[in-house]
């Protein structure tokens, strides 16, 4: 399933959700102009892998606490990207609309930094839970991560819970569908649980996807939603 767009008309010009838009699809083009020697070098892209991928390993031992954050924007293609943006796009400017512009910054980077910290501690004990429940989640520390799927999760999972009703018009098929979020972003969250339980797709950080979520979830209802009956009361007046 592919989201479109939501019908759910913002109040407010998402600027901070254009910025991370912008930001994310500006430098992964630098770095792939770069990696295919079209712009600046092959050398200037390994360094950038080198120095800013976030490695679970490093973390771990307190080292590099930075490419929590850099990491987030960066990609491993433009697949990748474009994945990310198209969810980013869909359904950012409605969360940005009830936590505020440097609020929704705020919570973005937030629920970055729990994505990266929930795959982190995932991978660490992934031997112990592959063993006691038969599972195959990947448990190597060594892998870098890459991506804005953590922090985008949070989104995900802010909108859901901001506006279960509003209708998403998704691919499904081939047929364009209006989908209640509730339904699409529930349907989400549990394939990225059970994809990242049974790890059937491998190199792909689910967990990190469902840390951001749950953070998004908490954040909504504990600072999110009072600030929506705000923004609805100033809309009526």
């Amino acid at each position: 399933m592919l989201p479109i767009r939501d019908i759910n008309k913002s109040s407010t010009a998402p600027h901070v959700n254009r910025l991370l838009l912008v930001s994310n699809i500006i430098i992964f083009a630098v770095y792939w102009l770069s990696a295919e020697n079209i712009l600046l070098s092959r050398e200037f892209a390994l360094s950038v892998e080198s120095n800013f991928v976030m490695y679970p390993m490093e973390i771990l031992y307190g080292q590099r606490f930075f490419t929590l954050l850099t990491s987030m924007f960066m990609h491993g293609g433009w697949f990748h990207l474009l994945g990310n943006m198209v969810f980013l796009y869909v359904f950012g400017d409605n969360v940005e609309d009830v936590f505020g512009h440097l609020s929704y910054l705020v919570f973005y980077v937030f629920c970055g930094m729990v994505a990266g910290f929930t795959h982190i501690l995932v991978m660490l004990y992934a031997p112990v839970l592959n063993s006691l429940f038969g599972l195959q989640i990947s448990s190597d520390l060594a892998a870098g991560v890459v991506g804005a799927s953590g922090a985008i999760s949070g989104v995900l999972g802010a909108y859901m819970l901001l506006f279960p009703k509003a209708k998403v018009l998704t691919i499904v098929f081939y047929v364009i569908l209006p989908i209640p979020a509730i339904l699409f972003l529930g349907a989400w969250f549990i394939m990225q649980f059970f994809l990242g339980l049974f790890d059937l797709a491998g190199g792909v950080a689910y967990f990190a996807h469902i840390g951001g979520f749950i953070a998004g979830v908490v954040l909504a209802l504990t600072v999110g939603r009072e600030r929506k009956k705000a923004r609805d009361r100033r809309l009526r007046l």
